[in-house]
């Protein structure tokens, strides 16, 4: 395939997340770091502002492992998937894009992962007013309160067989976990591979280890 870098030699790169499809950022390549990427199994780009080569997670250690490499029709941009080893942004946010500027009311759809960027969004950039950013501030201790208090909900729901409650309570306990996890650096790919280490797991084997 013949790519179509740019009149200084670049191509766009978006890197997006193998296990979310979050797209994380939109960075530049040209054919030296392109080979490299191919080469290591690594994303590697070309800073313009420091007319350079630079390899993501050379300095903090947040890697971004190639999955697969897709060009679009027009063979002048680039799809680059990834399993990352840690936050995509130099804020410490997952994906360089968390700061929304038009969302739908109507449109807009909800996913796991909207929420999470939203909870981590509050997070890096605190609101006025958001209790998302109230419990970050508050701190871990608290949020373990929450997530108690939500759980203990959940099971008084279930046991009354109070379905739209117990739908209710539970979203909360997940609404809360996230935030546990964003305060914790957990990401959603970690508990995704946990998921997939124990499908693969023999049953009696797992039992084993829980004990």
């Amino acid at each position: 395939m013949e790519l179509k870098f740019d009149q200084n030699g670049l191509i766009p790169a978006i890197v997006q997340d193998h296990y979310t499809k979050q797209v994380l950022t939109l960075a530049y390549m040209n054919k030296e770091s392109l080979e490299i990427s191919l080469r290591e199994g690594k994303t590697c780009f070309y800073s313009r502002s420091r007319q350079q080569l630079w390899r993501k997670g050379e300095t903090s250690g947040n890697y971004q492992h190639i999955v697969s490499i897709y060009a679009d029709c027009d063979q002048d941009a680039l799809i680059v998937e990834v399993v990352k080893d840690g936050p995509a942004c130099h804020t410490g946010s997952e994906s360089c894009f968390f700061q929304p500027i038009y969302i739908s009311e109507e449109l807009k759809q909800f996913t796991y992962e909207g929420l999470y960027r939203l909870i981590e969004g509050r997070k890096t950039e605190p609101q006025e007013g958001s209790y998302t950013s109230y419990l970050f501030e508050k701190g871990l201790e608290k949020i373990m309160k929450k997530v108690g208090e939500e759980s203990t909900e959940v099971i008084i729901a279930a046991t009354k067989g109070d379905k739209e409650e117990t739908i209710y309570e539970t979203a909360d306990v997940l609404y809360h976990l996230t935030v546990m996890m964003v305060e914790m650096g957990i990401k959603i790919e970690d508990v995704t591979k946990e998921l997939e280490r124990r499908h693969v797991i023999d049953h009696k084997v797992k039992q084993e280890r829980m004990q």
